[in-house]
């Protein structure tokens, strides 16, 4: 009879250690290709310097100078010392300035001239008196003034027993309201001692003249 024959065809099996070890040995490989190539990256980038180029290679063989001695100067440039000033230079003095002279004060314009102020008081008569600061004079009208309008005013004044004015009016006009005005105001505003007879006050009457005229 015929050998009979396997049913099994035979295989080849690696053992589960071999394969192990296998892929450590690939690893480690690997890692040392990595490790090399970075190293040689690491060693041309530290010397860029290009063998091909003779003048790069002679600079970076020619030796730096020596420092110079501390007592030189660093270039040939002279000292900037500052020289002593000769004994003939002329010497700048400082002076103060003179103090500004005050200016000139303009001349001050001449005043018109106020009519003359009335009498001082006499003794008691029968006619009033004007009383010293109680009876000031007219001022000049600037109207008046600036027309050159001057003339003589004369007023008649009615006092009373106390010294007060009781009517005035002008018997001589000078030819101007302003100055008439005036001096009929002022007079109407003072105060007068009153007449007197037999010693006891007593109303009276009085003419008083004004005379304006502007200053030269």
């Amino acid at each position: 009879m015929p050998a009979s024959r396997s049913d099994h065809t035979p295989a080849f099996v690696l053992p589960h250690n071999a394969l192990k070890v296998a892929g450590i040995a690939f690893c480690a490989g690997l890692l040392l290709f990595v490790v090399v190539w970075l190293n040689a990256r690491r060693h041309n980038d530290a010397h860029p310097v290009d063998p091909t180029q003779p003048q790069a290679q002679a600079n970076a063989a020619m030796p730096l100078p020596e420092p110079l001695p501390a007592g030189t100067g660093a270039s040939d440039m002279p000292d900037a010392r500052p020289e002593a000033p000769a004994e003939d230079a002329p010497q700048v003095v400082e002076t103060a300035p003179a103090p500004p002279q005050p200016l000139p004060e303009p001349p001050l314009a001449a005043a018109p001239a106020n009519p003359a102020a009335p009498p001082a008081a006499a003794a008691p008569g029968d006619r009033p008196v004007p009383l010293p600061g109680q009876s000031p004079p007219p001022s000049y009208p600037p109207a008046a003034l600036r027309r050159g309008e001057s003339g003589t005013v004369v007023v008649r004044v009615e006092v009373d027993a106390s010294g007060t004015p009781l009517d005035a009016r002008i018997i001589q006009r000078s030819g101007s309201r302003d100055l008439d005005r005036a001096a009929l105001e002022a007079v109407r505003g003072w105060r007068f001692q009153p007449a007197q007879s037999n010693g006891q006050p007593m109303a009276g009457s009085l003419e008083i003249p004004f005379d304006f005229q502007p200053a030269q």
